[in-house]
């Protein structure tokens, strides 16, 4: 009981604390994901040692999921080139890089595109393409990539890491730019529950799973102001890994 009082009173800080700028969360998130030696850094960052017994899961259900519903689309997405942003451990790449003739895989940390590239060419022979961007400055990777050059633009377990709605939709112009026509996104976002649990956290190695949340309507909303075509949405209340997960599948309008 009082661990839980406590937990709870934490919570209510972060709720009710003074809200910092944009570029002070930036660089908080920066120094998190940067020291690989913090509390549960490996399972944030979804390398299979962080996530044992799991990590197989992630990326085989996030497949299966894309597969369900990208049966909306008018045809079959192509899947010459996938890039993933925020690839992590490679949970999803090895999923998704055997169907792909070239994978780029971004993040933020080196040594995750090195175990990512590790996973992924033991799992296929696809052409990989790590790519290493700095938190601050996002925009950076469209011209490593190329604009127009990807024909399916993943972020997955994500968005809820960033460090504001106004950095995830930058990221969201990053994926419009980088998506050929014909291209599809596949997003999932947090989103906000009816009894406003999910609501926006402060401190952000505290609640970093919990820092950007979406009205459901509203990255919706975004995402068309942003190039793209809604197609489907899907809900997963709660998984073993956490609750109130939104996928969208996105096609470049």
């Amino acid at each position: 009981m009082t661990r839980r009082l406590k937990r709870r009173g934490r919570e209510a800080l972060d709720r009710i604390g003074p809200r910092r700028s944009e570029d002070r969360v930036i660089a908080e998130a920066a120094q998190y994901w940067t020291s690989p030696a913090e509390p549960a850094w490996a399972g944030n960052s979804h390398w299979r040692t962080g996530i044992p017994g799991q990590w197989e899961k992630v990326g085989q259900d996030h497949l299966a999921l894309f597969d369900k519903l990208a049966r909306v689309l008018d045809a079959p997405p192509s899947f010459g080139t996938v890039l993933e942003w925020g690839c992590g451990g490679g949970a999803n790449a090895v999923a998704f890089a055997p169907r792909a003739e070239r994978f780029v895989a971004v993040d933020v940390v080196q040594a995750s595109l090195d175990e990512c590239r590790a996973h992924t060419l033991a799992a296929c022979d696809v052409d990989f393409e790590p790519l290493l961007v700095e938190v601050e400055k996002p925009e950076a990777a469209v011209t490593a990539i190329g604009r127009a050059s990807c024909d399916v633009f993943l972020c997955l377990y994500v968005v809820e890491l960033l460090p504001s709605a106004e950095y995830a939709t930058r990221i969201l112009r990053i994926a419009r730019e980088v998506l050929a026509p014909g291209g599809v996104a596949f997003i999932q976002v947090k989103y906000r529950d009816s009894d406003g649990r999910t609501a926006p956290r402060r401190n952000y190695a505290r609640n970093l799973a919990s820092q950007t949340i979406f009205p459901i309507d509203h990255f919706w909303q975004v995402a068309e102001e942003n190039g793209f075509r809604p197609e489907a949405v899907h809900l997963v209340p709660e998984n073993e890994l956490d609750r109130n997960y939104a996928y969208f599948l996105l096609s470049a309008a």
